[in-house]
């Protein structure tokens, strides 16, 4: 069966909402919800044919583009690769140019919508930012809790709360403190045992490669409604993560770094090679920074994660 290639986006207005579509009842997957876009023809770019689908059903035309995710799904009746660009800034007032109807939603909003199953990763896509600060390690409270105000206030929108030292009670303390801070700012992920799960409700958690190889079996140890992340090395772990049904993973490192100097670096072909076969969100990790994010989306990654390098107090 020949892989269908499907040009997506996710159209943002200035405002940040998202610009999705109903599925006419007669095409497949009638009547779920869908991001705008349609069929690569066999002698067109992704770029041209996102271009052409989008004058075609909406009426406007693409300013600015760039990668978002490809989703490779498996119907039983079709296989699809959904080639996801965002489109950040466009012209013409998008209408149902073929009499779908049209929705503007907010990112939180989308989890409300019924989607097609190949599109939950671009969902999660759609909500996950560009950067995902991890905080540095050997820091006091009062200067940790300043950097990530000071982070968050710059617009830092993900925020891992690392936990070099495994899990004391001195870092739940901390992370009563931090999610405070992200409250309705930033999302605040966290690391640790499972049975912290129930104290921090509004976080997500992340998990370490050891967890990912102890309970990946088990799958999710929550359901959707937040989010679930795992730090990957190699292609084991990233099909251990698609198995547990993380929501995203850091993968790393992507270059030498100073706090594991004797890891071998992926190297950037390597990265997008082991991203080609993982269908959700990935930021690149090790040795990059806030300049690598249009690399890291040509490798096909959500974009960057970082201590050092998104660190404001460094």
């Amino acid at each position: 069966m020949k892989r269908v290639h499907v040009a997506a986006a996710v159209i943002r207005d200035a405002s940040g909402k998202i610009l999705i579509a109903r599925r006419a009842d007669t095409q497949h997957q009638g009547g779920l919800w869908e991001f705008p876009g349609g069929k690569v023809e066999a002698d067109e770019s992704v770029e041209t044919a996102l271009a052409r689908e989008l004058h075609e059903e909406l009426g406007i035309v693409v300013g600015a583009a760039r990668p978002l995710i490809k989703v490779r799904h498996d119907y039983p009746d079709k296989q699809v690769l959904l080639d996801v660009w965002e489109v950040s800034a466009f012209s013409g007032e998008p209408h149902g140019a073929e009499g779908q109807p049209l929705a503007w939603v907010s990112a939180r909003e989308l989890t409300g919508y019924e989607f097609p199953a190949a599109n939950q990763p671009i969902i999660a896509a759609a909500r996950l930012p560009a950067e995902y600060l991890i905080t540095p390690e050997g820091l006091e409270t009062p200067a940790l809790l300043r950097g990530m105000q000071k982070a968050i206030a710059n617009g830092i929108k993900l925020v891992q709360l690392r936990a070099p030292n495994g899990y004391d009670p001195q870092y739940r303390d901390l992370a009563v403190d931090a999610a405070g801070l992200c409250a309705g700012k930033a999302q605040l992920m966290l690391k640790g045992p499972f049975e912290w799960l129930g104290d921090f409700p509004s976080a997500g958690w992340h998990i370490t490669a050891a967890q990912l190889r102890k309970h990946a079996a088990a799958g999710r140890p929550f359901g959707k409604d937040r989010w679930l992340a795992a730090s990957c090395h190699n292609a084991e772990e990233l099909s251990l993560a698609q198995q547990m049904d993380v929501d995203f993973v850091t993968l790393s490192p992507v270059q030498p770094t100073q706090t594991h100097p004797d890891a071998q670096p992926l190297g950037w072909d390597e990265a997008a090679r082991l991203i080609e076969g993982f269908n959700k969100p990935v930021y690149l990790l090790g040795g990059v920074g806030p300049d690598d994010r249009e690399k890291a989306w040509e490798a096909g990654a959500q974009g960057v994660a970082g201590i050092r390098a998104f660190w404001p107090e460094a």
